[in-house]
């Protein structure tokens, strides 16, 4: 085989691969920017990678690592980052509408004013993201660990915190109305100037946890441990809806809703956008005879 046959070869196959994985597999660290990426490529290795504007559109990233690639105005709709190492990359003011990027380790990386509507974080690892002024509304962060993340003036309507384990994270002027913090564990977090109106807090603990402006109208802190809590008044838990198990710091008391039952509903996320078509077989023409 010649040496321009061998080529020929190389390139058939590489472009028979789905969009994006070839450049996935160059040594080139620099990846053009606009670069689009579809169809699978599980565990691939793109850490360190410049894919900042890159689009990855019903694409399957399942396993694979990212660590501390230039993903800054990146679009990841519809696409499954499940189990992927996203440490310590830059995702702000990307796009993630319908992106699952459940169990993926996250942990240091930047989400800043990105937006992630309807985006699956579930048993994620976020510790020390940098998550500031985010808009996930109705996304879930079920038994997500946020331990030490900022989230301040971020938008979480409706969001899923249970069983979260929050420690140390900060929601400074945060909207969590309607979220959702059953059970978890937010001890040490700052709730200041948060807007917690309607949300469920039952069987969550706070120790530590500073409420200092935080509005509470019909918050149900039934089975809440707030005894413990900094900056609560009285004003707060008048507003709120516990019940014979919630715990309240000494000298406060907290009253029931008189059986008033609250009916939230949340507009759900637009559905991702579907997958593009797959791009015709490429055509190559074998070299002249000599």
């Amino acid at each position: 085989m010649t040496r321009l046959t061998r080529l020929l070869v190389l390139i058939a196959a590489l472009g028979a691969l789905a969009p994006g994985v070839a450049s996935a597999l160059t040594s080139d660290k620099s990846v053009a920017r606009m670069v689009a990426f579809g169809g699978s490529c599980a565990k691939c290795e793109l850490s360190g990678r410049k894919l900042a504007g890159a689009s990855f559109i019903g694409a399957d990233f399942t396993g694979a690592a990212l660590v501390g690639s230039d993903l800054r105005g990146a679009r990841f709709h519809g696409s499954a980052f499940t189990q992927a190492d996203l440490s310590r990359a830059d995702m702000s003011d990307s796009a993630m509408m319908g992106a699952a990027f459940d169990e993926a380790n996250l942990s240091d990386a930047v989400l800043r004013s990105a937006e992630a509507k309807g985006a699956n974080f579930a048993k994620a690892n976020l510790s020390g993201a940098d998550l500031r002024e985010l808009d996930a509304s109705g996304s879930n962060f079920a038994s997500a660990n946020l331990q030490n993340a900022r989230l301040d003036e971020a938008e979480l309507k409706g969001v899923n915190f249970s069983r979260a384990d929050a420690r140390g994270a900060s929601f400074r002027e945060t909207e969590l109305t309607a979220a959702n913090l059953q059970g978890g564990r937010f001890d040490n977090v700052s709730f200041r100037e948060a807007e917690l109106d309607m949300a469920n807090l039952r069987g969550a603990t706070f120790s530590g946890a500073d409420f200092r402006e935080a509005t509470m109208d019909r918050t149900d802190i039934g089975g809440a441990d707030l005894s413990r809590a900094r900056g609560l008044k009285q004003s707060q838990l008048d507003d709120a809806c516990a019940d014979g198990g919630t715990k309240v710091p000494s000298g406060l008391t907290a009253k029931s809703c008189g059986g008033r039952r609250v009916v939230v509903r949340v507009r759900p996320p637009p559905a991702p956008p579907a997958p593009p078509a797959p791009p015709a077989a490429p055509r190559y023409l074998a070299p002249l005879a000599d």
